[in-house]
């Protein structure tokens, strides 16, 4: 594993933290740079082992690390690092330590005795901790097997937590609430909302306009009042025409009628004047957002110029200051309307509503108050708070206008924050995506993998330290090593014994897979299943007692060339479910010839699939060698031979039948989303080459929810899609007709050459994602 990925990263964090304009993003980045550099440090002192399950040496696979992008450890342990504000509490009521002895040593020596035995048991009976990280949990779990005569096992736990009790906390966060439990989920909690809304900044463009409507324009038309009162004869205006086009001199300029100022000096002009200039340059000194006034081709600025000059000497003025002010009023009151007019009240009264708005900022600040209220680490039980309108006591503290709505874009930022059932956030768009799904799951399903246990608040520890767990970030790993499971937590394989697998356990775990499975593919039918919600189907399966053969997306740039067992297994039985389909036709599947392999082999400890490596490898068509490009082609077969767990789904799991009637809205917005994304104008060539794999992925979807429909059904279809194929641009079309081609040409009963073309000068095409050289669609 060389270092340039880690180097690139570091160089992005460097780059932003040097020269964004934001100083949020670069603070952020300069955190990022310190973990990078601390993963490059490891790596290159030997340290750091990427692409092991024990990166870290000296560390336990099962200890939480901090993890960055692409699954690089930094070398930090989460539990470790600098007190928390909770442990210095409690240090602080502690006699000073021996010399030697660490703060955490101290902490967790404390926890096992017999003042900490009696907080620990406190916080198990009531409920009222939090645990953060897994390693929180695991003297409470020593509190529970002491409670429950398992001295023996509580030992054994302790035996091997004892080499790292110096540099982690095993202790949780005391709470004065109780652990809640339900059947709601939510994406996060209210703290980070409140976090997010505090970052709401007022935009440069609306910060300059209510600066102009509310104070500038004012005193520009008082300016303009003083010179039009020096004016003799009739006010200045612009020649126009009947319809109201300015009416021109053979220069271009436009022509002005009317009286000419600074003929008459009012009774305390000067001084009135005198008093406007100071005035806008105390105004100035406290309201500097706009450039506009003191631009020097700006009238406001010129006028203000004039006055300062009549101020000081009216009889310094020229002959050519005197018309160039006769301009400026005649190009003023002509546009605006003369001072006191209905025209220049009518405008100044609704640019005085505009400015009266409140903006983004002063919405966000009311609504920031507002949840600062609630508990931050809890969710909101409905968006009554939210969206409720200005009252007129926060309208009298942040002088804003009483009954002004909340904007969208700062209910949407609350929104992540409501606590509802799963299908409720998805459907008001809250859970936009599969790996969102996956970070909310956990909440659910942490509950059904404990409903085995009876003991309640051995339970709700479970809970809790599944909920944990979920949130570790996977590392990168090479030789078909698998990600840390849970049960290798000492702690809570000490449990195991204690949790049992029942019927009733069993048929919740099995409930839940199936709403999950179904609202996933339901909502989000485009895309493949990912790793992070992989992994919360396949601990269901393992509850529910399901033998299923779940399928993780490989990554192509650390692809070794070798599929475990489980691969085999999927394209089987997907094989065995599209035996004579569409799907079967369309990626020419030889059915026969997967069910009859049979041969693994032994690497790096694990069985592997060689036979079907080998066929993947042929039907890619790649040469000998190694590349990105080339892998992806060979992972791209085994997605394609595997259906990438929709087999698994409509199949091992049985709900073929459940998601029948949906099918033809599935297959067609699988089409529509693929549309959208092949039309949108993308830049750069990597993400050029990742749009077209994620549409061939969302094709290959579609393709196998149409092979479950008949042929009237699929002919229907076909109409619809072309409609609205041929409604896009003629750049789109003739790039994309050689895949609606292919497609049709399959719907029809016909099958691709070997090459993957069709129809008469093979104008018809199979559509894959991966291509070893240039992608056709790109020729």
């Amino acid at each position: 594993m060389n270092t340039g990925y880690a180097l690139g990263q570091l160089q992005r964090g460097l780059a932003a933290s040097l020269n964004h304009p934001d100083p949020a993003v670069r603070a952020r980045a300069a955190a990022k740079v310190d973990r990078w550099r601390n993963v490059l440090e490891g790596m290159v002192t030997g340290t750091l082992t990427v692409g092991s399950r024990t990166p870290v040496e000296g560390v336990p696979a099962w200890v939480t690390l901090e993890v960055v992008h692409g699954g690089f450890a930094t070398g930090h342990l989460l539990a470790g690092g600098p007190l928390q504000p909770h442990e210095q509490e409690r240090l602080a009521s502690l006699p000073p330590a021996p010399e030697g002895v660490t703060e955490r040593s101290r902490l967790n020596a404390w926890s096992l005795g017999d003042d900490g035995q009696r907080d620990l048991s406190a916080a198990l009976r009531s409920g009222c901790y939090r645990v953060q990280l897994p390693e929180e949990g695991a003297l409470l779990t020593v509190t529970w097997l002491l409670g429950h005569g398992e001295a023996e096992r509580a030992l054994e736990l302790l035996e091997k937590l004892a080499p790292l009790t110096d540099r982690l906390r095993f202790y949780p966060v005391p709470d004065a609430r109780p652990l809640s439990a339900g059947a709601v989920v939510r994406l996060q909690p209210l703290s980070d909302a409140v976090e997010q809304l505090e970052a709401v900044r007022l935009r440069p463009q609306i910060a300059k306009m209510n600066e102009t409507l509310r104070i500038w324009n004012g005193l520009y038309d008082r300016a303009v009042s003083l010179f039009l009162e020096t004016v003799k004869g009739e006010t200045p205006h612009l020649a126009t025409t009947e319809n109201g086009a300015l009416v021109r001199r053979l220069d271009g300029q436009p022509q002005a009628h009317g009286g000419w100022p600074c003929q008459n000096w009012p009774a305390g002009w000067r001084e009135q004047a005198q008093g406007l200039l100071e005035e806008y340059q105390d105004k100035r000194q406290l309201n500097s957002r706009s450039g506009k006034p003191e631009h020097p081709k700006a009238n406001f600025a010129r006028l203000r110029g004039f006055l300062e000059q009549c101020v000081k000497d009216p009889r310094s003025l020229t002959g050519w200051d005197v018309g160039a002010i006769r301009k400026i009023l005649a190009s003023y009151v002509t546009r605006h309307g003369a001072p006191g007019s209905e025209k220049l009240r009518r405008l100044r009264e609704a640019q005085a509503r505009m400015a009266a708005r409140p903006t983004n900022k002063e919405l966000a600040d009311v609504l920031t108050d507002r949840l600062r209220r609630l508990p931050g680490d809890e969710g909101l039980s409905s968006m009554e708070l939210v969206e409720a309108p200005v009252s007129a006591a926060e309208s009298a503290k942040a002088k804003i206008t009483q009954g002004s709505p909340m904007p969208p874009s700062l209910v949407a930022k609350a929104e992540r924050s409501l606590e509802a059932p799963i299908e409720q956030l998805v459907e008001r768009g809250v859970i936009a995506s599969g790996e969102v799904l996956a970070t909310v799951l956990p909440q659910i399903t942490s509950q059904v993998g404990a409903a085995g246990i009876e003991d309640p608040d051995l339970r709700r520890l479970y809970a809790a330290l599944y909920a944990a767990f979920r949130r570790r970030r996977s590392l990168l790993l090479l030789g078909l090593q698998h990600q840390v499971r849970f049960e290798e937590l000492p702690w809570v394989e000490a449990m195991r014994p204690f949790r049992k697998n029942e019927l009733g356990a069993r048929g919740l775990a099995r409930q839940t897979l199936e709403q999950v499975c179904a609202l996933a593919i339901t909502s989000f039918p485009q895309v493949i299943l990912p790793n992070k919600l992989l992994q919360e189907l396949s601990a269901l399966s393992k509850t529910a007692d399901l033998k299923l053969a779940w399928i993780e997306e490989l990554a192509a740039d650390i692809f070794m060339g070798t599929f475990s067992m489980k691969f085999l297994s999927a394209a089987q039985q997907a094989a065995r479910l599209l035996r004579g389909t569409l799907y079967e036709r369309y990626y020419a599947i030889p059915t026969d010839r997967i069910l009859q392999l049979d041969d693994r082999e032994q690497k790096w400890g694990k069985d592997t699939a060689p036979g079907f490596v080998a066929l993947c490898t042929e039907r890619a068509g790649a040469k000998e060698g190694w590349s990105v490009a080339r892998n992806g082609t060979i992972l791209e077969q085994a997605q394609i031979l595997t259906t990438h767990n929709l087999a698994t789904v409509f199949d091992g799991l049985g709900l073929r039948e459940t998601l029948r009637p949906a099918l033809p809205y599935l297959a067609k917005q699988c089409f529509r989303w693929v549309v959208r994304q092949q039309v949108m104008k993308v830049d750069g060539w990597k993400a050029q080459l990742q749009m077209v794999k994620n549409t061939a992925y969302a094709w290959r979807q579609m393709v196998f929810f149409l092979s479950f429909l008949d042929r009237p059904a699929q002919e229907e279809f076909l109409g619809g899609a072309r409609d609205l194929f041929l409604q896009q641009d003629e750049t789109f079309t003739r790039r994309f007709e050689p895949a609606m081609a292919g497609l049709e040409w399959a719907c029809a009963g016909k099958v691709f050459d070997a090459s993957g073309r069709a129809g008469p000068k093979g104008q018809a095409r199979r559509f894959l994602g991966w291509s070893d050289g240039k992608h056709w669609l790109f020729e």
